[in-house]
């Protein structure tokens, strides 16, 4: 037991003149092994990836929310394999950040299109009725905002 004590007293001696001949490099050393120490291999690669919904700056909140809906219905279409319908849907998500009502306009054919779109799965069914209920909202209210649509008569 002494023996573990005293060579236990020897390597922090060892250790303590060390750092002291390192000097004022001590603590930049210590924070380098600190953050090696830390890194550990992420498992990233067998994590699905979660989509990006990326909103073009200095755009409407209102048009930022139809592009959000837009994105979350276009990766839910392309998980689902209906590339072509998430494609048009793109391509009218890239036209409301150039030309906004004729971006509008092509937001509502692709909606018409998917009410024709059925799924045999229940649950895809549904999830696709609340992702275009959405967007369809969204389109509704920007629509309204830009008086772009003719006012309902009661």
């Amino acid at each position: 037991m002494l023996e573990v004590l005293a060579g236990l007293v020897a390597g922090l001696l060892i250790v303590a003149g060390i750092l002291v001949m390192l000097g004022p490099n001590t603590k930049s050393l210590v924070r380098r092994i600190g953050v090696l120490r830390r890194r550990r291999p992420s498992l990233s690669a067998f994590q699905p990836t979660k989509p990006r919904e990326v909103v073009a700056t200095g755009l409407n909140p209102k048009t930022q929310r139809v592009l959000v809906a837009a994105s979350r219905l276009g990766s839910w279409l392309r998980a689902h394999s209906h590339e072509e319908v998430a494609r048009e849907l793109r391509s009218a998500a890239g036209r409301m950040t150039s030309d906004e009502p004729s971006g509008l306009y092509a937001m509502q054919t692709v909606l018409r299109r998917l009410r024709t779109l059925s799924l045999d799965d229940r649950g895809a069914q549904e999830r696709l009725r609340t992702l275009s209920n959405e967007l369809r909202e969204a389109v509704q209210d920007r629509f309204e905002q830009l008086e772009l649509l003719p006012f309902r008569r009661p």
